[in-house]
Order: C-alpha cells, then structure tokens, then sequence
C-alpha cells in the first residue's frame, strides 16, 4: 500500500507515470517538430556550427516554456490529464513559475543522463523523480 502524505494526497505510482511519460515523449515530438518550423524557416540551414548550436538552445527553451507553462497554468501536462496526474509543491499547492522552471531544470539533465533523474525513483523513499526531489514538487492523484 502507498504511503498518504500529510496533505492528504495520494501520490502517483510509478507505473502510472512511466505510462504517462510515454505519452508525454510521443506529445513532445509533435510540439517540437512544430516548434520548430519558425526557426527553420528563418535561418534556413541548422545543420552548421552556431546555428546547429542556437537550434539545439532553442529546442530547449521550446520544450522548457512548454512544460514550464503547463506545470504553472494548471498542474498538468495533456498526459498528465489523460493519466488524472498533476505536479503540486510538497505542500500541495500550485507550481508558481519558480517551482515550474526550477522542476524542468532538474528534470533536464537527469533525461539527458540515460534517465537517471527518472530512475531515482526506485530507490528514493518517497517514490520522488530526482528533479521533484530537488525542486519541491511532486506528482499526485488528480481527484477532478
């Protein structure tokens, strides 16, 4: 049996959201791809030296203010509602725009990692992502 925070929340299983990044993984293709057609149609070639270098950093703060965004906006990611998941602060409020930013730059290196961040999880005593460990959040049941 999990255990039930403070707060009252259930959190969410690791099973549900290893699912849920799965889905996350298939929803981010599509908004990077169309991410990023402006970039390409505006510099043309992205395939040499700076220009490689500025797309790669714009891909990430495309993927960073589309997370950012949505963790802030409403706590949940498209996947994170199909899967009735949402991001709180351990305290169980909402993310402000530190919280969100904060997450997905610890989020960041630990996918980059193979994963790591991810894998955290099975040994941290709390079920906890690395990057929620470390910014203060968690994800827990959706009762809505």
């Amino acid at each position: 049996m999990r255990p039930v925070p403070d707060d009252g929340a259930l959190p969410a299983t690791i099973a549900r959201r290893a699912l849920a990044l799965i889905y996350e993984a298939l929803l981010l293709i599509a908004v990077v791809f169309i991410g990023s057609l402006p970039f390409v149609m505006f510099v043309n070639v992205t395939d040499h030296g700076v220009t490689r270098l500025l797309f790669q950093l714009y891909l990430v703060a495309l993927t960073g203010f589309y997370f950012s965004w949505q963790w802030h906006r409403g706590g949940q990611t498209l996947a994170m509602k199909t899967w009735r998941m949402r991001v709180v602060t351990r305290a169980g409020s909402p993310l402000t725009w530190g919280h969100a930013l904060k997450r997905y730059a610890f989020a960041l290196p630990g996918t980059l990692l193979f994963g790591a961040g991810f894998l955290w999880a099975l040994v941290d005593r709390e079920r906890l992502f690395l990057h929620d460990r470390l910014a203060g959040t968690k994800i827990i049941m959706n009762d809505e």
